[in-house]
Protein backbone atom coordinates (compact mmCIF):
# COMPACT_ATOMS: atom_id res chain seq x y z
CA UNK A 1 0.00 0.00 0.00
CA UNK A 2 1.06 3.41 -0.72
CA UNK A 3 -1.25 6.59 0.45
CA UNK A 4 -3.11 7.75 -2.03
CA UNK A 5 -1.60 11.34 -3.68
CA UNK A 6 -4.57 13.20 -3.86
CA UNK A 7 -6.93 11.32 -1.19
CA UNK A 8 -9.50 8.58 -2.75
CA UNK A 9 -13.05 9.52 -3.01
CA UNK A 10 -15.34 8.23 -0.64
CA UNK A 11 -17.02 6.08 -2.84
CA UNK A 12 -14.06 4.52 -4.42
CA UNK A 13 -12.72 4.02 -0.39
CA UNK A 14 -16.08 1.62 0.10
CA UNK A 15 -15.68 0.00 -3.26
CA UNK A 16 -12.31 -1.38 -2.21
CA UNK A 17 -13.36 -2.21 1.20
CA UNK A 18 -15.79 -4.47 0.01
CA UNK A 19 -13.31 -5.60 -2.04
CA UNK A 20 -11.45 -6.08 0.84
CA UNK A 21 -14.39 -8.60 2.18
CA UNK A 22 -15.26 -10.37 -0.42
CA UNK A 23 -13.73 -13.77 1.20
CA UNK A 24 -15.03 -13.45 4.49
CA UNK A 25 -17.32 -15.75 6.06
CA UNK A 26 -20.68 -15.15 5.41
CA UNK A 27 -21.81 -14.85 9.23
CA UNK A 28 -25.05 -12.69 8.32
CA UNK A 29 -26.14 -15.82 6.90
CA UNK A 30 -26.21 -17.82 10.59
CA UNK A 31 -24.16 -20.86 9.77
CA UNK A 32 -21.06 -19.69 12.06
CA UNK A 33 -20.73 -21.36 15.07
CA UNK A 34 -17.82 -19.71 16.22
CA UNK A 35 -16.24 -16.29 16.31
CA UNK A 36 -19.39 -14.38 15.52
CA UNK A 37 -22.25 -13.23 18.27
CA UNK A 38 -24.41 -11.83 15.80
CA UNK A 39 -27.86 -10.24 17.88
CA UNK A 40 -29.89 -9.58 14.94
CA UNK A 41 -30.19 -6.07 12.31
CA UNK A 42 -32.02 -4.26 14.66
CA UNK A 43 -29.81 -4.41 17.85
CA UNK A 44 -26.83 -4.44 15.60
CA UNK A 45 -27.55 -1.14 14.34
CA UNK A 46 -28.45 0.39 17.64
CA UNK A 47 -24.79 -1.08 18.91
CA UNK A 48 -23.37 0.52 15.61
CA UNK A 49 -25.17 3.93 16.22
CA UNK A 50 -23.79 3.73 19.84
CA UNK A 51 -20.10 2.85 18.83
CA UNK A 52 -20.41 5.96 16.42
CA UNK A 53 -21.50 8.19 18.36
CA UNK A 54 -18.72 7.78 20.65
CA UNK A 55 -16.02 6.60 18.97
CA UNK A 56 -14.08 9.92 18.87
CA UNK A 57 -14.21 10.17 23.04
CA UNK A 58 -10.85 9.03 24.50
CA UNK A 59 -11.11 6.61 27.48
CA UNK A 60 -7.44 7.69 28.07
CA UNK A 61 -8.50 10.18 30.89
CA UNK A 62 -12.14 9.77 32.16
CA UNK A 63 -11.76 13.46 34.39
CA UNK A 64 -12.36 15.29 30.50
CA UNK A 65 -14.67 12.70 29.68
CA UNK A 66 -17.02 12.10 32.55
CA UNK A 67 -19.43 10.20 30.00
CA UNK A 68 -17.14 7.96 29.97
CA UNK A 69 -16.66 7.51 33.22
CA UNK A 70 -20.63 7.10 33.94
CA UNK A 71 -21.04 4.37 31.30
CA UNK A 72 -18.08 1.96 32.42
CA UNK A 73 -19.31 2.05 36.17
CA UNK A 74 -22.87 1.69 35.47
CA UNK A 75 -22.01 -1.55 33.03
CA UNK A 76 -19.12 -2.70 36.20
CA UNK A 77 -22.83 -2.18 38.90
CA UNK A 78 -24.64 -3.94 36.43
CA UNK A 79 -22.22 -6.76 36.50
CA UNK A 80 -21.94 -6.85 39.71
CA UNK A 81 -25.59 -7.13 40.15
CA UNK A 82 -25.75 -9.94 37.56
CA UNK A 83 -23.19 -11.98 38.89
CA UNK A 84 -24.94 -11.59 42.69
CA UNK A 85 -22.14 -9.12 43.83
CA UNK A 86 -22.83 -6.78 46.95
CA UNK A 87 -22.17 -3.01 47.04
CA UNK A 88 -18.77 -3.60 47.24
CA UNK A 89 -18.06 -5.06 44.42
CA UNK A 90 -16.22 -3.39 41.66
CA UNK A 91 -14.84 -3.78 38.21
CA UNK A 92 -13.74 -2.10 35.14
CA UNK A 93 -14.12 -2.24 31.19
CA UNK A 94 -11.91 -4.14 28.73
CA UNK A 95 -11.47 -4.57 24.95
CA UNK A 96 -12.38 -8.59 25.45
CA UNK A 97 -11.68 -11.43 27.70
CA UNK A 98 -8.06 -11.89 26.90
CA UNK A 99 -7.22 -8.07 28.55
CA UNK A 100 -9.68 -9.01 31.61
CA UNK A 101 -8.01 -11.94 32.66
CA UNK A 102 -4.73 -10.44 32.41
CA UNK A 103 -5.78 -7.61 34.57
CA UNK A 104 -6.88 -10.41 37.13
CA UNK A 105 -3.83 -12.32 36.62
CA UNK A 106 -1.53 -8.53 37.39
CA UNK A 107 -4.13 -8.15 40.58
CA UNK A 108 -3.13 -11.48 41.82
CA UNK A 109 0.43 -10.97 41.43
CA UNK A 110 0.92 -7.74 42.45
CA UNK A 111 -1.54 -8.60 45.26
CA UNK A 112 0.87 -11.39 46.59
CA UNK A 113 3.73 -9.26 45.73
CA UNK A 114 2.92 -7.63 48.97
CA UNK A 115 1.01 -10.17 50.77
CA UNK A 116 3.92 -13.11 50.35
CA UNK A 117 7.22 -11.13 49.23
CA UNK A 118 9.38 -14.64 49.64
CA UNK A 119 8.07 -16.02 46.93
CA UNK A 120 10.42 -15.25 43.30
CA UNK A 121 8.57 -17.26 41.38
CA UNK A 122 4.71 -16.76 41.23
CA UNK A 123 2.77 -19.68 39.95
CA UNK A 124 -1.11 -20.05 38.84
CA UNK A 125 -2.86 -23.25 38.71
CA UNK A 126 -4.69 -23.79 35.14
CA UNK A 127 -7.04 -26.93 34.64
CA UNK A 128 -6.35 -28.17 30.93
CA UNK A 129 -9.30 -26.76 29.59
CA UNK A 130 -8.68 -23.21 31.14
CA UNK A 131 -8.62 -20.49 28.21
CA UNK A 132 -5.31 -19.86 26.13
CA UNK A 133 -5.67 -16.29 27.84
CA UNK A 134 -4.46 -17.51 30.96
CA UNK A 135 -1.44 -18.80 29.31
CA UNK A 136 -0.30 -15.68 27.49
CA UNK A 137 -0.90 -13.52 31.13
CA UNK A 138 1.59 -16.37 31.96
CA UNK A 139 4.28 -15.73 29.45
CA UNK A 140 3.78 -11.71 29.78
CA UNK A 141 3.39 -11.13 33.55
CA UNK A 142 6.44 -13.85 34.23
CA UNK A 143 3.71 -16.20 36.50
CA UNK A 144 4.57 -19.85 35.68
CA UNK A 145 1.62 -21.63 34.07
CA UNK A 146 0.81 -25.18 36.01
CA UNK A 147 -1.64 -26.62 34.22
CA UNK A 148 -3.42 -30.13 35.55
CA UNK A 149 -6.05 -32.60 33.99
CA UNK A 150 -9.45 -32.47 34.05
CA UNK A 151 -11.90 -35.43 34.92
CA UNK A 152 -11.84 -37.43 31.56
CA UNK A 153 -15.61 -38.02 31.54
CA UNK A 154 -17.15 -34.90 32.59
CA UNK A 155 -13.96 -32.43 31.58
CA UNK A 156 -14.80 -30.84 34.59
CA UNK A 157 -11.45 -29.13 36.86
CA UNK A 158 -10.43 -32.16 39.40
CA UNK A 159 -10.02 -30.48 42.27
CA UNK A 160 -8.02 -33.43 44.43
CA UNK A 161 -5.40 -32.81 41.15
CA UNK A 162 -5.38 -28.90 41.74
CA UNK A 163 -4.82 -29.72 45.54
CA UNK A 164 -2.14 -32.06 44.65
CA UNK A 165 -0.24 -28.71 42.25
CA UNK A 166 -0.43 -26.31 45.39
CA UNK A 167 3.33 -25.69 46.61
CA UNK A 168 4.63 -22.54 48.24
CA UNK A 169 5.05 -20.58 45.03
CA UNK A 170 1.23 -20.41 44.45
CA UNK A 171 -0.77 -17.27 44.37
CA UNK A 172 -3.79 -18.49 41.91
CA UNK A 173 -6.49 -21.04 41.13
CA UNK A 174 -8.61 -20.40 38.05
CA UNK A 175 -11.48 -22.09 37.06
CA UNK A 176 -14.28 -21.72 34.30
CA UNK A 177 -17.70 -21.20 33.91
CA UNK A 178 -18.18 -22.48 31.26
CA UNK A 179 -14.79 -24.00 29.76
CA UNK A 180 -14.72 -22.97 26.56
CA UNK A 181 -13.91 -26.43 25.07
CA UNK A 182 -16.58 -28.65 26.33
CA UNK A 183 -18.82 -25.92 27.25
CA UNK A 184 -19.38 -27.33 30.96
CA UNK A 185 -18.97 -25.41 34.61
CA UNK A 186 -15.94 -26.21 36.76
CA UNK A 187 -16.71 -26.98 40.31
CA UNK A 188 -15.85 -23.44 41.49
CA UNK A 189 -17.37 -23.89 44.96
CA UNK A 190 -14.95 -26.35 45.54
CA UNK A 191 -12.32 -24.53 44.21
CA UNK A 192 -12.88 -21.26 46.11
CA UNK A 193 -12.64 -23.43 49.19
CA UNK A 194 -9.52 -24.79 48.42
CA UNK A 195 -8.25 -21.63 47.33
CA UNK A 196 -9.57 -20.04 51.03
CA UNK A 197 -8.09 -23.15 52.76
CA UNK A 198 -4.78 -21.84 51.31
CA UNK A 199 -5.03 -18.26 51.18
CA UNK A 200 -4.79 -17.97 47.50
CA UNK A 201 -6.40 -15.88 44.95
CA UNK A 202 -9.67 -17.75 43.28
CA UNK A 203 -10.57 -16.52 39.59
CA UNK A 204 -13.87 -17.47 37.84
CA UNK A 205 -13.44 -17.05 34.01
CA UNK A 206 -17.04 -16.45 33.20
CA UNK A 207 -15.87 -15.08 29.62
CA UNK A 208 -18.41 -17.43 28.00
CA UNK A 209 -20.88 -17.63 30.69
CA UNK A 210 -20.91 -15.13 32.27
CA UNK A 211 -23.82 -12.98 31.16
CA UNK A 212 -25.62 -16.05 29.95
CA UNK A 213 -26.11 -18.73 32.41
CA UNK A 214 -27.82 -16.71 34.67
CA UNK A 215 -30.84 -16.64 32.61
CA UNK A 216 -29.73 -20.59 31.84
CA UNK A 217 -30.57 -20.71 36.03
CA UNK A 218 -33.85 -18.61 35.30
CA UNK A 219 -35.20 -20.79 33.15
CA UNK A 220 -34.72 -23.76 35.65
CA UNK A 221 -31.57 -25.34 34.12
CA UNK A 222 -28.98 -26.40 36.97
CA UNK A 223 -26.99 -24.18 36.82
CA UNK A 224 -24.18 -24.58 39.41
CA UNK A 225 -22.50 -21.73 41.92
CA UNK A 226 -19.61 -19.97 40.01
CA UNK A 227 -20.07 -16.25 40.95
CA UNK A 228 -19.57 -13.68 43.61
CA UNK A 229 -22.40 -15.76 45.60
CA UNK A 230 -19.67 -18.44 46.46
CA UNK A 231 -17.08 -17.31 49.56
CA UNK A 232 -13.66 -17.16 47.83
CA UNK A 233 -14.32 -16.18 44.95
CA UNK A 234 -12.13 -13.03 44.12
CA UNK A 235 -12.39 -11.96 40.53
CA UNK A 236 -14.43 -12.62 37.83
CA UNK A 237 -13.98 -12.18 34.11
CA UNK A 238 -17.46 -11.90 31.91
CA UNK A 239 -17.59 -11.04 28.16
CA UNK A 240 -20.43 -8.74 26.84
CA UNK A 241 -19.33 -9.14 23.40
CA UNK A 242 -20.59 -12.45 23.58
CA UNK A 243 -23.47 -13.65 24.68
CA UNK A 244 -25.02 -10.04 25.81
CA UNK A 245 -24.76 -9.31 21.77
CA UNK A 246 -22.72 -6.21 22.08
CA UNK A 247 -20.49 -4.82 19.57
CA UNK A 248 -16.57 -6.13 19.75
CA UNK A 249 -14.73 -5.61 21.98
CA UNK A 250 -16.50 -5.46 25.44
CA UNK A 251 -15.96 -7.20 28.31
CA UNK A 252 -15.64 -7.02 31.90
CA UNK A 253 -13.22 -7.63 35.29
CA UNK A 254 -14.60 -7.46 38.76
CA UNK A 255 -13.38 -8.04 41.87
CA UNK A 256 -15.06 -8.71 45.20
CA UNK A 257 -13.86 -5.35 46.56
CA UNK A 258 -11.53 -1.95 46.04
CA UNK A 259 -9.02 -3.81 48.06
CA UNK A 260 -8.53 -6.38 45.58
CA UNK A 261 -8.69 -4.12 42.22
CA UNK A 262 -6.28 -1.61 43.51
CA UNK A 263 -3.36 -4.37 42.32
CA UNK A 264 -4.77 -3.93 38.97
CA UNK A 265 -3.84 -0.22 38.46
CA UNK A 266 -1.15 1.28 36.76
CA UNK A 267 0.32 5.06 37.14
CA UNK A 268 3.46 6.51 36.13
CA UNK A 269 5.00 9.90 36.82
CA UNK A 270 8.48 9.29 36.25
CA UNK A 271 8.57 10.46 33.04
CA UNK A 272 8.79 14.10 31.54
CA UNK A 273 5.22 14.41 30.40
CA UNK A 274 1.40 13.96 31.73
CA UNK A 275 0.94 11.42 34.65
CA UNK A 276 -0.13 8.49 33.62
CA UNK A 277 -2.89 6.11 35.74
CA UNK A 278 -4.49 3.46 33.66
CA UNK A 279 -7.44 1.25 34.87
CA UNK A 280 -7.04 -1.40 32.08
CA UNK A 281 -4.24 -2.41 29.89
CA UNK A 282 -5.25 0.32 27.17
CA UNK A 283 -4.09 3.72 27.77
CA UNK A 284 -5.52 5.63 24.54
CA UNK A 285 -9.12 3.91 23.57
CA UNK A 286 -11.97 4.82 21.78
CA UNK A 287 -16.16 5.53 23.62
CA UNK A 288 -17.28 3.20 21.08
CA UNK A 289 -17.46 0.04 22.73
CA UNK A 290 -18.60 1.20 25.93
CA UNK A 291 -21.11 2.86 24.43
CA UNK A 292 -22.56 0.54 22.08
CA UNK A 293 -22.58 -2.16 24.82
CA UNK A 294 -24.37 -0.03 27.35
CA UNK A 295 -26.77 0.74 24.41
CA UNK A 296 -27.23 -2.83 23.58
CA UNK A 297 -27.94 -4.30 26.89
CA UNK A 298 -30.79 -1.63 27.42
CA UNK A 299 -32.22 -1.86 23.64
CA UNK A 300 -32.29 -5.45 24.29
CA UNK A 301 -33.62 -5.79 28.12
CA UNK A 302 -33.93 -8.14 30.75
CA UNK A 303 -37.43 -10.07 29.26
CA UNK A 304 -35.29 -10.16 25.59
CA UNK A 305 -32.48 -11.66 26.77
CA UNK A 306 -34.20 -14.35 28.82
CA UNK A 307 -36.36 -15.02 25.46
CA UNK A 308 -33.16 -15.19 23.55
CA UNK A 309 -31.59 -17.12 26.31
CA UNK A 310 -35.03 -19.85 25.93
CA UNK A 311 -34.78 -20.03 21.77
CA UNK A 312 -31.31 -20.94 22.12
CA UNK A 313 -31.19 -23.60 25.32
CA UNK A 314 -34.09 -25.08 23.25
CA UNK A 315 -31.85 -25.01 20.25
CA UNK A 316 -28.97 -26.49 22.04
CA UNK A 317 -30.83 -29.46 23.52
CA UNK A 318 -32.19 -30.38 19.78
CA UNK A 319 -28.84 -30.07 18.53
CA UNK A 320 -27.47 -32.12 21.22
CA UNK A 321 -30.09 -34.90 20.85
CA UNK A 322 -29.17 -35.18 17.15
CA UNK A 323 -26.05 -35.22 17.37
CA UNK A 324 -26.54 -38.60 19.87
CA UNK A 325 -28.47 -40.36 16.92
CA UNK A 326 -26.11 -39.65 14.11
CA UNK A 327 -24.67 -43.13 13.29
CA UNK A 328 -20.65 -42.65 14.47
CA UNK A 329 -20.89 -39.19 16.25
CA UNK A 330 -21.08 -39.19 19.84
CA UNK A 331 -20.66 -36.05 22.23
CA UNK A 332 -17.81 -35.57 24.58
CA UNK A 333 -19.76 -34.71 27.36
CA UNK A 334 -23.14 -33.18 27.93
CA UNK A 335 -22.69 -29.49 28.26
CA UNK A 336 -24.18 -26.88 30.68
CA UNK A 337 -24.24 -24.04 28.40
CA UNK A 338 -24.41 -23.70 24.32
CA UNK A 339 -20.90 -24.86 23.18
CA UNK A 340 -21.15 -28.48 22.34
CA UNK A 341 -18.02 -31.14 21.94
CA UNK A 342 -18.65 -34.22 19.92
CA UNK A 343 -16.05 -36.69 18.48
CA UNK A 344 -16.30 -39.84 16.55
CA UNK A 345 -14.60 -43.00 16.63
CA UNK A 346 -14.96 -44.38 13.55
CA UNK A 347 -14.54 -41.69 11.31
CA UNK A 348 -11.67 -38.40 10.90
CA UNK A 349 -13.68 -35.84 12.14
CA UNK A 350 -11.16 -33.28 10.32
CA UNK A 351 -12.32 -34.77 7.16
CA UNK A 352 -16.44 -34.00 8.59
CA UNK A 353 -15.51 -30.28 9.37
CA UNK A 354 -14.11 -30.21 5.47
CA UNK A 355 -17.69 -31.66 4.20
CA UNK A 356 -19.57 -29.42 6.52
CA UNK A 357 -17.52 -25.94 5.78
CA UNK A 358 -17.87 -26.86 1.76
CA UNK A 359 -21.44 -26.75 2.29
CA UNK A 360 -21.52 -23.44 4.27
CA UNK A 361 -20.86 -23.96 7.52
CA UNK A 362 -18.58 -22.53 9.89
CA UNK A 363 -17.83 -25.42 12.71
CA UNK A 364 -14.39 -25.07 14.12
CA UNK A 365 -11.93 -28.30 14.65
CA UNK A 366 -10.46 -29.08 18.27
CA UNK A 367 -7.01 -30.98 18.12
CA UNK A 368 -6.24 -33.17 20.67
CA UNK A 369 -4.67 -32.52 23.84
CA UNK A 370 -4.43 -33.80 27.25
CA UNK A 371 -7.08 -36.71 27.95
CA UNK A 372 -9.33 -34.89 25.58
CA UNK A 373 -9.01 -36.36 22.07
CA UNK A 374 -9.25 -34.30 18.36
CA UNK A 375 -12.99 -33.34 18.15
CA UNK A 376 -15.50 -30.81 16.50
CA UNK A 377 -16.74 -27.83 18.17
CA UNK A 378 -19.80 -25.75 17.71
CA UNK A 379 -20.45 -21.93 19.83
CA UNK A 380 -24.59 -21.84 19.13
CA UNK A 381 -25.08 -17.96 18.76
CA UNK A 382 -28.81 -16.54 19.09
CA UNK A 383 -28.39 -16.53 14.58
CA UNK A 384 -28.12 -20.38 14.85
CA UNK A 385 -31.58 -21.11 16.08
CA UNK A 386 -33.85 -22.20 13.81
CA UNK A 387 -30.97 -24.02 11.77
CA UNK A 388 -31.17 -27.04 13.66
CA UNK A 389 -32.67 -29.46 11.21
CA UNK A 390 -30.62 -28.20 8.33
CA UNK A 391 -27.22 -28.53 10.36
CA UNK A 392 -28.29 -32.24 11.53
CA UNK A 393 -29.35 -33.39 8.39
CA UNK A 394 -25.85 -31.77 6.57
CA UNK A 395 -23.70 -33.31 9.22
CA UNK A 396 -25.48 -36.74 8.96
CA UNK A 397 -24.85 -36.89 5.01
CA UNK A 398 -21.07 -35.38 6.34
CA UNK A 399 -19.98 -37.66 8.21
CA UNK A 400 -21.07 -40.55 5.51
CA UNK A 401 -19.06 -38.72 3.13
CA UNK A 402 -16.23 -38.30 5.04
CA UNK A 403 -16.16 -42.28 6.03
CA UNK A 404 -15.19 -42.99 2.16
CA UNK A 405 -12.11 -40.34 2.54
CA UNK A 406 -8.30 -41.81 2.79
CA UNK A 407 -6.54 -40.80 5.62
CA UNK A 408 -4.57 -38.09 3.66
CA UNK A 409 -1.21 -39.28 2.46
CA UNK A 410 0.58 -35.67 3.75
CA UNK A 411 -0.57 -36.70 7.16
CA UNK A 412 1.81 -40.17 7.17
CA UNK A 413 4.26 -38.32 4.69
CA UNK A 414 4.71 -35.59 7.10
CA UNK A 415 5.07 -38.13 10.37
CA UNK A 416 7.38 -40.81 8.72
CA UNK A 417 9.57 -37.33 8.07
CA UNK A 418 9.64 -36.45 11.67
CA UNK A 419 10.63 -39.96 12.83
CA UNK A 420 13.41 -39.57 14.94
CA UNK A 421 14.14 -35.77 14.47
CA UNK A 422 14.41 -33.30 17.62
CA UNK A 423 10.96 -31.21 16.78
CA UNK A 424 12.03 -28.76 19.58
CA UNK A 425 14.74 -27.46 17.66
CA UNK A 426 13.07 -27.49 14.48
CA UNK A 427 13.87 -24.62 12.47
CA UNK A 428 11.15 -22.32 10.68
CA UNK A 429 13.01 -23.24 7.23
CA UNK A 430 12.12 -26.60 7.97
CA UNK A 431 8.27 -25.66 8.87
CA UNK A 432 8.05 -23.50 5.92
CA UNK A 433 9.43 -26.33 4.01
CA UNK A 434 6.37 -28.53 5.84
CA UNK A 435 3.54 -26.08 5.36
CA UNK A 436 4.74 -25.37 1.41
CA UNK A 437 4.19 -29.49 1.25
CA UNK A 438 0.92 -28.91 2.58
CA UNK A 439 -0.08 -26.17 -0.14
CA UNK A 440 0.02 -23.04 2.69
CA UNK A 441 2.21 -20.32 0.32
CA UNK A 442 1.83 -17.01 0.92
CA UNK A 443 -0.45 -16.96 3.84
CA UNK A 444 -3.67 -18.85 2.49
CA UNK A 445 -4.61 -21.71 3.27
CA UNK A 446 -6.00 -24.84 0.99
CA UNK A 447 -9.74 -24.98 0.84
CA UNK A 448 -9.62 -28.61 3.11
CA UNK A 449 -7.78 -28.62 6.12
CA UNK A 450 -7.73 -32.39 7.21
CA UNK A 451 -4.87 -32.88 6.45
CA UNK A 452 -3.48 -30.20 7.94
CA UNK A 453 -5.00 -30.49 10.99
CA UNK A 454 -4.21 -34.28 11.00
CA UNK A 455 -0.55 -33.24 11.19
CA UNK A 456 -1.07 -30.77 14.30
CA UNK A 457 -2.53 -33.07 15.70
CA UNK A 458 0.01 -35.60 15.88
CA UNK A 459 2.54 -33.17 16.91
CA UNK A 460 3.19 -32.61 20.05
CA UNK A 461 1.75 -28.83 21.71
CA UNK A 462 5.03 -26.98 21.61
CA UNK A 463 6.02 -28.23 18.33
CA UNK A 464 2.19 -26.95 16.70
CA UNK A 465 2.93 -23.14 19.09
CA UNK A 466 6.27 -23.41 16.70
CA UNK A 467 4.72 -24.26 13.79
CA UNK A 468 1.60 -21.55 13.93
CA UNK A 469 4.14 -19.00 15.55
CA UNK A 470 5.72 -19.16 12.46
CA UNK A 471 2.70 -19.34 9.75
CA UNK A 472 1.64 -16.02 11.55
CA UNK A 473 4.94 -14.09 11.09
CA UNK A 474 4.92 -15.39 7.73
CA UNK A 475 1.12 -14.65 7.27
CA UNK A 476 1.64 -10.80 8.36
CA UNK A 477 4.84 -10.14 5.79
CA UNK A 478 4.42 -7.87 2.99
CA UNK A 479 2.20 -8.41 0.47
Amino acid sequence: MEIAGTGMTREAIFERLAEFRRNDIKWQEGRTYGYIFDPGKATLEVGKAAYNEFLSENGLDFTVFPSLLRLERELAAFGARHLRGDDQVVGNFTSGGTESIILAVKAARDCYREKRPDIAAPEMILPATAHAAFHKAAHYLDVKAVTVSVDPETFRADVEKVRGAINARTIMIVGSAPSYAHGVVDPIADLAALAKENDLWMHTDACMGGFLLPYFRRLGEPVPDFDFSVPGVDSISVDLHKYAYTPKGASLVLYRNKALRRHQIFACSGWIGYTIVNNAVQSSKSGGPMAAAWAVINYVGDEGYLEIARKKLAAVKKIAEGIGRIDGLRLLTRPDMCLISFISDEVNVFHIIDEMNQRGWYIQPSLSFDNSPAHIHLSVSASNVGWEDELLKNLAECVQIARTLPEGELTGLIKGSLEGVDLSAISDKEIMGMMAAAGIKDGSLPSRMADINGVLDAMPAQVREKILTAFVNDMFSQP
